[in-house]
């Protein structure tokens, strides 16, 4: 292992990786990066292998993040087993109004892609081993931080030998998680909204198939969403559900046995795939509005769900980070260009000048539309049902709600040095 790097990336999961390949595409492997990842790694030339399962947990990927992913060169091998969402029909329960979105609107061959996750990472685990020169540390973590003149000063804990290594960055990047222990030894606090919500995640068979389609639904409990995924093995259609509860009704949804569960789910969904007829492994967690304090300082740049994490039924949490991820490295590798220190602050200032818009906007986009729905006042219920009908009969705003929702609102709509209708 070497002890000195331009970058050291602490935390391995999508986004790490993710920001890892963006740096090397846009310094064109000029940057020296290690990324530092908590669980071992498969053997090194292990070709990533798709490995169908009903249970399979997965991600929404925006037009905008695979539109990224296609610059990065992983698009082509991604996309053999991602599923196109072509549509999305946004209802609010036991009311009038709806609105539909389509691709086919937008001039584009999908609005998002659902992608599962253990083949999101493997891609982007291979191309990062097999195409580049960054260095995987793993199994290990960042113990230690030093901040000095020239330099973060890392000390690296090994988790196989519980051998410690000190090197030097001169930019530390943290995406550990919204949970990060790294950003809290850092003294730099995450400033929390509790939802008083808890998240149901599963996947669920239908009796018919979805055909592309995403739906968003907005219950007296919470919002739900159904995503649509590729088939099980036995080929019967699925989609990803995400289902939310008030925190103190979710303990009695943990004792549901299968049967109850999709009962409660088909009454509040109603009958668009027809029945339900299997629901998968079910997991649970409570959900928050999180965001760093600070999301930079000298010698360290904070990412991912350790930045911010949003409330899951919009999915924008991932795509905002990889947009973010995308964002940090074209500055830093134009910064190094240059011969500017990458770690000093006014580098990183011109990343948030940058990005603090699209974050603003896409934070306060799910924050807002989660809260909106799950408000069941009478006066608010006519409120936002007139607003979908609207609209869904008004063609200029459903596009650039669509586009925001996309990721594609900072690029007007379309992806950069295209019109909205080239493809």
């Amino acid at each position: 292992m070497n002890t000195s790097y331009d970058i050291v990336i602490a935390g391995g999961g999508m986004v790490g990786i993710s920001l890892a390949l963006s740096l090397h595409h846009h310094s064109r492997g000029q940057l020296k990066v290690a990324v530092v990842e908590s669980f071992p790694l498969p053997p090194v030339g292990a070709a990533p292998e798709y490995r169908p399962s009903f249970d399979a947990r997965s991600t929404a990927l925006s037009y905008g993040s695979a539109e990224i992913y296609r610059q990065l060169g992983v698009w082509s091998t991604l996309s053999q087993y991602a599923c196109d969402i072509r549509r999305i029909h946004v209802s609010d329960r036991g009311h009038f109004g709806s609105a539909e979105m389509t691709a086919a609107s937008q001039g584009w061959p999908a609005l998002g892609h659902v992608v599962e996750n253990a083949w999101l990472g493997s891609v982007l685990l291979d191309r990062l081993r097999r195409d580049s020169n960054v260095e995987m540390i793993a199994p290990a973590a960042v113990s230690e931080v030093e901040i000095r003149d020239g330099a973060a000063v890392v000390t690296v804990a090994d988790k196989a030998t519980d051998e410690s290594r000190t090197v030097e960055a001169k930019l530390l990047v943290v995406a550990d998680g919204a949970d990060s222990g790294l950003r809290q030894k850092l003294g730099i606090h995450g400033l929390e909204d509790d939802y008083h919500q808890v998240a149901y995640i599963a996947n669920i068979a239908t009796e018919r198939p979805h055909e592309g389609c995403a739906f968003e639904r907005f219950t007296a409990d919470g919002p739900l969403a159904m995503l649509p995924l590729l088939p099980d093995q036995q080929q019967r259609s699925r989609s990803a559900l995400v289902w939310t509860f008030p925190a103190d009704e979710a303990a009695a949804v943990a004792d549901w046995p299968d049967e109850s569960f999709l009962e409660n789910l088909q009454a509040r969904f109603g009958y668009r795939l027809g029945r339900l007829v299997e629901v998968g492994r079910r997991a649970s967690y409570p959900l928050r509005l999180v965001r760093a304090e600070e999301q930079i300082r000298r010698r360290v740049a904070v990412m991912g769900n350790a930045a911010h994490s949003l409330h899951p039924v919009a999915g924008q949490g991932f795509n905002l980070a990889l947009r973010d991820a995308d964002c940090l490295a074209e500055l830093l590798a134009a910064a190094q260009t240059r011969g500017q220190d990458i770690g000093e602050l006014t580098v990183l200032q011109s990343y948030l000048q940058r990005q603090g818009r699209d974050q603003w906007l896409t934070t306060a986009f799910s924050d807002r539309v989660t809260r909106l729905f799950s408000n069941r006042q009478p006066l608010l219920s006519v409120a936002r049902n007139l607003g979908l009908l609207g609209l869904d009969m008004a063609p200029p705003l459903k596009s650039r709600f669509v586009a925001q929702a996309a990721g594609m609102a900072a690029a007007g709509g379309a992806p950069p040095g295209r019109s909205p209708r080239a493809e």
